[in-house]
């Protein structure tokens, strides 16, 4: 079965909904910049296990499919499935372009479990060259409520971090526009 179709419009049915039918804020989260990798790489980075686990997460699972699980665990120690794990249901995503996820269950001691609620992220990527790639990450749904303002001020952080960490996992690569 050809799955582009299908994920075409299921992207086109989530752009149209509007954040504020969800309760949120108007104003994305954007986070952006250029990984000195092919768009190949950056992609195999993000959605996959071995990907996840080189520079992300200490353990990793992914099933790469609309409504399939990515758990991931940073904690060496851990176990994919225990109180800590975090789970993505992914919502959509098209090869080497976009995936989008939303937190279907977060680490039991995550300080944000009703904003959390109505949170998804989208991650593009596009090609520069073919050794550079635009990674853009979009967390929508923030509310304007207390939990929702803090919850978006840790995304801010931890966002720019993982862009930062996914760039220097490549920097070793020649970057060539």
């Amino acid at each position: 079965m050809n799955l582009k179709p299908v994920v075409a419009v299921l992207g086109l049915v989530l752009a149209s909904i509007s954040p504020v039918a969800f309760g949120a804020d108007e104003k994305p989260l954007v986070h952006e910049g250029i990984v000195a990798a092919p768009v190949e790489d950056v992609w195999k980075a993000f959605t996959t296990k071995a990907g996840q686990e080189s520079w992300m997460v200490s353990q990793s699972e992914i099933d790469l499919k609309v409504g399939g699980l990515m758990r991931t665990h940073y904690d060496l120690k851990g176990t994919i499935g225990d109180a800590k794990t975090i789970e993505n249901t992914i919502l959509s995503f098209e090869p080497q372009r976009m995936f989008s996820i939303k937190v279907s269950k977060a680490p039991d001691t995550f300080p944000f479990p009703t904003a959390i609620k109505k949170m998804w992220t989208i991650v593009y990527f596009e090609v520069e060259s073919s050794k550079a790639t635009k990674v853009r990450i979009v967390g929508l749904g923030f509310g304007d409520d207390d939990e929702s303002k803090k919850m978006r001020q840790f995304f801010d952080s931890g966002n720019a971090y993982t862009l930062k960490k996914l760039q220097e996992k490549f920097a070793s690569k020649k970057l060539d526009r």
